[in-house]
């Protein structure tokens, strides 16, 4: 078996995708993590991964890790690089992805969307058993390309609206010690307190599923559910959405930070301009849906059927215009050829795999407007090119990090073809 050299000496000439610094070793590239472009280092290198030993010359962008936790705790790629180099790495990896599908863009600067910080964690638990029986909880976050949880007493990248989110995760984890098994904690923080969904556990006893309860209460917890069975519901957790209130079901999608659904509701709102009918597709619990229902008619499709119910209810608010929400699975069933006539624009925003069939749908039809959303450059660029084949423009696309120091980039891009005339309106669906 080779051993790995201990001694190695390397300079890291730029940040790959996931954040980790890039050197030229003897035998081709090497993948280091928390190395900073320009840095001279010792390394321990291993096949074609190294690890940092020591910042024998730090690189002119290198900069102190805010967080005791860096390296150690998984959350984080990047907290060493100045903000301009990391600005210029996040809006890169966007460029490359565009570059490497072969689609010609303008990428504009990136937009800073962290704001206050994350308004939502995932901790993870997992239990050890004393001789006495009892079974402690080690609750936090992994350990960096590790399987291993790293405890932590508090993050600095989570907004102040999730004070008390580490505790209330132990306190659950707790309660949940008997089952043993390990577990997900999904807090989120809503305008009634904090929403929280755990998983792993499996069903319940009832004994066990009271004792939860009473948890509940201690910790003044909005919401409590288990893989999204509501356990109790003290308040209803709610979300401020344009002018729309929202209650999401237990653990579904939002954005990770307030400021970055803003920035990107902004970004949307702008695209589609003065569309009177709008297609928003993958919709979620309404996160663009209840924004541009302030001026238009919007149909909402989501798979997802307890996300449609609770942006219909919230669709209802005084003001807003026609919201027809349905569920359908885009990915078997694409909105396509004249069910796309009626909409003077789309906006889609898939999960990271992407849109590849609506892309294709959207491709041969003549909606005039189309505004892709994603968390993946790699889709994204996947899924522009797709557009930009059945004759779209790439007006704009603009990157926006509300996942600062990790690897993770939204996008939000504007696509524009010259419709034919007399184009038919048609109805809604709905």
């Amino acid at each position: 078996m080779k051993m790995p050299n201990l001694h190695t000496r390397l300079t890291i000439e730029r940040l790959g995708q996931r954040g980790e610094g890039i050197a030229r070793g003897p035998d081709g590239l090497l993948f280091v993590p928390y190395g900073v472009p320009g840095d001279e280092i010792a390394a321990e290198v291993d096949g074609e991964r190294a690890r940092l030993g020591e910042v024998l010359t730090p690189g002119r962008d290198r900069i102190p890790a805010f967080c005791p936790h860096f390296t150690i705790c998984g959350g984080c790629a990047v907290q060493t690089l100045a903000a301009p180099a990391y600005a210029d790495w996040k809006r890169g990896l966007v460029v490359a992805a565009l570059d490497h599908a072969r689609v010609k863009a303008e990428v504009g600067a990136l937009i800073d969307a962290h704001g206050e910080g994350r308004r939502r964690a995932t901790f993870h638990a997992r239990f050890t058993r004393h001789g006495s029986g009892r079974m402690d909880a080690i609750v936090g976050f992994m350990q960096a390309r590790q399987h291993t949880i790293i405890e932590i007493e508090n993050c600095p990248i989570l907004a102040p609206s999730m004070q008390g989110a580490l505790a209330v995760a132990r306190a659950v984890a707790s309660e949940l010690g008997e089952v043993g098994k390990p577990l997900d904690i999904l807090v989120t923080a809503t305008i009634e307190g904090l929403d929280v969904d755990f998983r792993g556990s499996g069903p319940l006893e009832p004994a066990l599923r009271q004792r939860l309860v009473e948890a509940a209460a201690r910790l003044d917890l909005s919401r409590l559910s288990n893989h999204g069975d509501v356990l109790v519901e003290r308040r209803i957790p709610l979300l401020q959405m344009g002018a729309a209130r929202v209650s999401p079901p237990a653990g579904a999608f939002l954005q990770a930070t307030e400021a970055g659904e803003e920035t990107l509701g902004r970004l949307v709102l702008e695209a589609v301009g003065s569309a009177k009918r709008v297609a928003d597709l993958f919709a979620g619990v309404g996160t663009f849906t209840l924004r541009l229902a302030s001026k238009a008619e919007v149909l909402a499709l989501e798979s997802d059927a307890a996300c449609v119910q609770a942006l219909a209810r919230a669709a209802h608010m005084p003001g807003l215009r026609t919201v027809n929400a349905e569920a359908r699975d885009l990915f078997r069933r694409p909105l396509a050829g004249a069910e796309l006539e009626p909409f003077e624009a789309v906006v889609f925003d898939p999960p990271r795999a992407g849109a590849e069939a609506q892309a294709k749908a959207l491709g041969e039809s003549n909606v005039p407007n189309v505004v892709a959303v994603s968390c993946s450059a790699q889709s994204f660029a996947r899924d522009a090119k797709i557009l930009t084949d059945g004759g779209y423009s790439v007006e704009r696309v603009t990157p926006v990090d509300q996942f600062r120091h990790s690897p993770h980039v939204e996008i939000v891009g504007v696509f524009r073809k010259a419709a034919p005339r007399g184009r038919k309106r048609g109805r809604l669906l709905g």
